[in-house]
């Protein structure tokens, strides 16, 4: 999330940085040694099969376990082992989730449709047949992680839904994040965590089927084995570190802003935040506030880097000149604290997914408790698409039907378009047609 060069030089004039990052490299860059390293385990995997997924299991996760699958009873138990109130966030959160993906569901319809007489056409949506979803429990656990990719799956009515989640020091799977997969819908939770999981679902290793499609976060190298397993199976999006940013003008509490700007670099040293603002005095207050909260943040040596290295405050003149710069920033998460967020809301286009107003932080959004789907798009990805959605698990099949009055029309023109490109075997499947039709 940083302004291209080219954005830079057309419009230096239509803002000002308070605060520039304090590196200037790309903050998704791909690590050709991560690529080379994932590219060795993949090709192992792929030839040796369980084998290799149990030697480096051994090797990067400290497991010896025999089978990885997690059983269906100590799944079942996984919310026993939670404080009362945990468990009580983990239901809410997934029961949000699933009703927003069943209200996206209900917007998404099939359809036929008679365009000209004789010629039907149309489409149904049909659910992928086997999803695997990586959730990450390493330095933070993601709870939330199978709320949006198992449950949604679910409710766009996946039949098979597996998982794999890295094994923690004492063994076994984390007990929250188990339980979020449980009451998510998971079919299976097996704990295996890295590369060596993504491929053992890609490659059917784990006593179910090859996956057809793999989703969910994870570090570098899990990015980079969903890249390279692209193709193999479809991967929901590649996503790189988590981003924040937020237009604010002078009606915005600097302490608020501050607190939601640090809320989204705490996921990670080399993660992105930026306030685009049209007051000076709102941006610099900023930046004082978030020095000053990072002297009592428990996680301050994450979230003080990664604002010293990537975060940024902008001072723009207008509104206009805000949407123009946060349209090129084209953040995964965008808050908007203004007078004015309706004309904000109408105007912006390129984001992940938009927060209104104060009182809608990104937190509500990556715990689940907001419902919509926090696997979205970074690094610029937000200018051409989406994030996960209840849609990304569904497959838009076309279908056409055309009876014997509509040939001649559609059959003469096919056998002018073929004839120009000299396409001999199309002309012929139309010509046909127009003698059995004259017969």
């Amino acid at each position: 999330m940083k302004l291209s060069p080219r954005f830079v030089t057309q419009h230096s004039s239509r803002f000002t940085a308070l605060k520039s990052p304090g590196v200037d490299a790309p903050e998704a860059q791909r690590d050709p040694r991560v690529a080379e390293t994932v590219t060795a385990m993949l090709l192992d995997i792929e030839k040796n099969g369980i084998d290799a997924v149990r030697r480096y299991a051994r090797e990067l996760d400290g497991s010896d376990a025999a089978d990885f699958e997690l059983g269906a009873a100590d799944l079942a138990a996984s919310g026993t082992r939670l404080d009362t109130e945990l468990r009580e966030a983990i239901e809410l959160g997934s029961a949000r989730t699933k009703e927003f993906a069943r209200l996206q569901l209900d917007h998404l319809s099939d359809f036929e449709a008679e365009i000209v007489p004789g010629l039907v056409v149309g489409q149904k949506y049909v659910p992928v047949g086997n999803v695997g979803a990586y959730l990450p429990a390493g330095r933070f656990p993601l709870t939330a992680s199978a709320f949006m990719t198992v449950g949604v799956a679910k409710v766009a009515g996946v039949p098979s839904v597996i998982g794999s989640t890295p094994p923690q020091p004492g063994g076994g799977a984390n007990s929250a994040v188990a339980y979020a997969a449980y009451v998510s819908g998971i079919d299976h939770l097996y704990v295996v965590g890295g590369v060596q999981a993504l491929a053992a679902m890609a490659f059917g290793l784990l006593g179910q089927d090859p996956v057809d499609m793999i989703v969910g976060a994870g570090n570098a190298y899990v990015a980079e084995a969903k890249r390279q397993l692209f193709g193999t199976v479809a991967i929901d999006l590649l996503a790189g570190p988590s981003e924040v940013a937020v237009i604010a003008d002078e009606t915005a509490d600097p302490e608020i802003v501050a607190a939601d700007l640090l809320g989204q670099a705490e996921h990670g040293p080399n993660s992105p935040a930026a306030l685009v603002t049209t007051s000076e005095r709102l941006g610099r207050d900023v930046i004082a506030a978030v020095d000053r909260q990072l002297e009592t943040l428990s996680t301050a040596s994450i979230c003080g880097p990664a604002w010293r290295d990537f975060g940024s405050v902008l001072l723009v003149e207008s509104k206009e000149d805000a949407v123009l710069v946060m349209d090129e920033l084209a953040p995964e998460h965008l808050e908007i604290q203004t007078a004015d967020d309706d004309w904000y809301h109408a105007h912006l286009t390129n984001y992940g997914s938009l927060f209104v107003g104060p009182w809608s932080t990104v937190a509500y959004s990556d715990k689940g408790m907001a419902g919509t789907n926090h696997t979205l798009p970074t690094a610029g990805g937000a200018k051409h698409s989406a994030g996960l959605s209840v849609s990304r698990y569904l497959k838009p099949l076309t279908f056409q039907k055309i009876s014997r009055e509509a040939t001649p029309e559609l059959a003469v023109a096919v056998e002018v378009i073929s004839a120009s490109e000299g396409m001999s075997a199309h002309e012929a499947t139309a010509t046909m047609r127009l003698r059995s039709y004259a017969n």
